[in-house]
């Protein structure tokens, strides 16, 4: 797939969309919980995948992951760091505190670009990070005694592991290593499943939660996930994470609507101010490149 600029951000658009779907669905499960969701929607996204990696990249793919190396192999272990901790803080915290805390993904992504592939960060990242924490403390100073401080720790771990897994992207891609990062997805899937199978049990889900599992694993990962690290051979890695922030918008206008989650005023100020010190950053780096 050859994506122009412009198409590779409107397709990231949808990415975000489909991404965001996690939240609302997640609060509609009846019985499943914590490490048996983990399980079934990475279990459910394995067996999408491979139905939809041939279709992707030719009959093949299988074969020619042998000789994806270790870029290959990181790429998938920052996708299951990912995939598990993402729906473990939804079961820990609300789905506002989560999305919140996974805007910081530009912030670290734009610190681990400038260690690892030696990109400047100008000052005016450096102050919209400043102001991003600043809405982090304030979002969860109220929070610390609440036993909600699990949740964003183990949410802290999405960025993180995001960021390196973009860098990865970019370094690979920097290194003229020819290597096709979308079977990473599977790697990641298939650890996230291993690992958090034996945490599952006992298995509690009804078929109406195997339905909504299923749907996430192939919606809200498989396709996806897919066609990001397809968007990623063509834009930046900060542009990726900071296109990712719709992530934001849209799972807690979801989760609001479809699950009648009405975010704490603190979550919603706090978001104002992460989202808006990333966007004020972005804007004035896109007037600066016209």
């Amino acid at each position: 797939m050859k994506l122009t600029h412009a198409r590779a951000v409107l397709l990231m658009v949808a990415v975000t969309l489909m991404w965001s779907i996690a939240g609302v669905v997640t609060r509609h499960l009846e019985q499943a919980r914590s490490f048996e969701v983990t399980f079934w929607r990475s279990f459910f996204t394995v067996l999408s995948l491979l139905v939809l990696l041939p279709l992707l990249r030719g009959s093949q793919v299988f074969a020619r992951m042998r000789g994806g190396g270790r870029w290959l192999w990181l790429s998938g272990l920052c996708w299951s760091v990912m995939f598990t901790a993402f729906m473990v803080a939804l079961t820990l915290t609300s789905v506002a505190n989560v999305l919140v805390t996974m805007a910081l993904g530009p912030l670290v992504t734009a610190l681990m670009a400038r260690v690892f592939i030696g990109h400047r960060i100008p000052a005016r990242t450096w102050a919209a990070i400043v102001v991003a924490g600043a809405g982090i403390v304030w979002m969860y100073a109220a929070k610390l005694a609440g036993g909600e401080l699990a949740g964003t720790l183990v949410a802290l771990a999405v960025p993180i592991a995001a960021s390196i897994n973009w860098t990865v992207a970019q370094r690979a891609r920097s290194h003229g290593a020819n290597v096709d990062l979308v079977p990473a997805v599977l790697v990641g899937a298939t650890i996230s499943s291993l690992a958090t199978l034996p945490l599952a049990f006992p298995f509690q889900a009804t078929g109406h939660d195997l339905g909504l599992l299923a749907l996430l694993g192939l919606v809200q990962l498989a396709i996806p996930c897919s066609l990001a690290v397809i968007c990623a051979r063509v834009l930046s890695a900060p542009e990726i994470a900071l296109l990712g922030l719709l992530e934001v918008i849209f799972g807690i206008l979801l989760a609001w609507v479809g699950a009648g989650e009405r975010p704490v005023p603190q979550a919603l100020t706090g978001g104002v101010l992460v989202v808006g010190a990333l966007m004020a950053n972005e804007l004035i780096a896109w007037r600066q490149r016209a």
